[in-house]
């Protein structure tokens, strides 16, 4: 199961952010457990400014504005 932590603080990006990865996991079949990062201090523990950002597996994988779908397909079948 792929551990994914959505950083934001819940605006539309981060929500459409959240729906893609949800979707792009089921549509691989991939497992997934996402939690949601809203706390500023822990995003910027991250080295993130710009949100929404993503987090695999403890890897920072995207920073800033709405990842393209195919991007987070490769990043969860990694």
């Amino acid at each position: 199961m792929k551990d994914v932590k959505v950083l934001g603080p819940g605006c539309a990006r981060c929500l459409a952010t959240e729906n893609m990865v949800k979707s792009e996991a089921a549509r691989l079949g991939v497992a997934v457990s996402i939690e949601k990062v809203t706390d500023y201090a822990a995003i910027a523990g991250y080295g993130i400014m710009s949100t929404p950002g993503i987090v695999i597996d403890g890897k920072v994988v995207h920073a800033g504005g709405l990842p393209e779908a195919g991007d987070v397909a490769k990043w969860l079948a990694a």
